[in-house]
């Protein structure tokens, strides 16, 4: 199942928020909801089979642990989405050439600021 599916459900979203700070048993994840143990039951089987969840049996319990290699297709998307930036506009390379231009004419001319003073190099000879 794709894990963005799974995702889909606010009480699933919830289940894996829980998961995040340990293994739980079913009997305490199905405590905190408003909803039937089975029904519970059926959101973790979800879980499960879209690599979000593991399950362990022991002895006649099942206990259920976050999977956070089955996030991984979340967080591509999610570094995707954020890489994305605007491309820079022309204007911006417009300002950036004006400045260059414009300290390294100051420079030749000798009235650029002398680093720490406050003074242009004229002033300091």
């Amino acid at each position: 199942m794709d894990p963005f599916v799974a995702l889909a459900d606010p009480v699933r979203r919830d289940l894996l928020r829980v998961l995040v700070s340990g293994p739980a048993r079913v009997v305490d994840l199905a405590a905190r909801h408003p909803i039937s143990r089975p029904a519970v039951s059926k959101h973790l089987r979800v879980l499960a089979e879209a690599g979000l969840v593991t399950v362990e049996d022991r002895g006649r319990e099942r206990h259920y642990a976050l999977a956070r290699p089955g996030l991984a297709p979340v967080r591509a998307l999610l570094d995707e989405l954020a890489g994305r930036r605007p491309p820079i506009p022309e204007s911006a390379f417009d300002a950036l050439d004006l400045e260059v231009r414009r300290t390294v004419h100051d420079r030749r001319a000798g009235t650029d600021a002398v680093p720490g003073t406050g003074r242009t190099q004229e002033e300091s000879a």
